[in-house]
């Protein structure tokens, strides 16, 4: 990580702290600092493409540090991150299915590496995808979909036992949404049928 990329998740880290500090309210707390943020570098820069991701990543990095410094629920910074990112990018329909996605495999990642709770995680960001989700002109089924198989695709990157955390979180409904995967996840070592999602 750069020195500039490292500078930006420290801010996000310490802005995180601070407005947790301030409000008590976590899920509001990251959605305010994550979506300013992005809101600033994407202004400041005109970062888009690749150069936007790695800015959603060391976002995420941040707040997921700033909430877990202070014993904050993972689950209700994850879900800020996504609802903030959402709003700092400004991304609608398709795009935002991606960003959906990109943000939860960067915060999965993200939270292994600080040692936090996958599975609670995991559900914050479908609480996330799903409540943002009447702003950007998609359903709550496909909102949170996309959130489930970027958060599964990386569960599955960390190892066997963050990705059956991370399958059962899953496994019901959040929100009153059914989570749907168009595709199987499987875990290593057992049978297909037995590593399938969502039967």
């Amino acid at each position: 990580m750069t020195t500039k990329r490292s500078r930006l998740t420290q801010k996000v880290r310490n802005g995180t702290v601070t407005a947790i500090k301030g409000t008590g309210d976590i899920v509001e707390a990251t959605v305010d600092c994550v979506s300013s943020t992005l809101a600033t570098a994407i202004k400041d820069t005109g970062k888009v493409g690749a150069a936007l991701m790695e800015a959603i990543g060391d976002t995420a990095s941040g707040a997921i540090r700033g909430a877990t410094h202070l014993g904050a629920d993972v689950g209700q910074a994850a879900k800020g991150i996504v609802i903030g990112v959402l709003h700092g990018t400004r991304h609608a329909g398709p795009q935002a299915i991606d960003t959906i996605a990109h943000t939860a495999g960067v915060v999965i990642r993200h939270t292994a590496g600080v040692g936090g709770e996958l599975g609670h995680a995991a559900k914050g960001l479908v609480e996330g995808a799903i409540h943002a989700a009447r702003d950007l002109g998609v359903s709550a089924e496909d909102a949170a979909a996309a959130a489930a198989h970027g958060a599964l695709k990386a569960a599955e990157k960390v190892g066997s036992s963050a990705l059956e955390s991370v399958r059962r979180a899953m496994t019901r409904s959040i929100s009153g949404v059914k989570i749907v995967l168009k595709e199987p996840w499987k875990e290593k070592k057992v049978s297909n049928k037995e590593g399938r999602l969502g039967k």
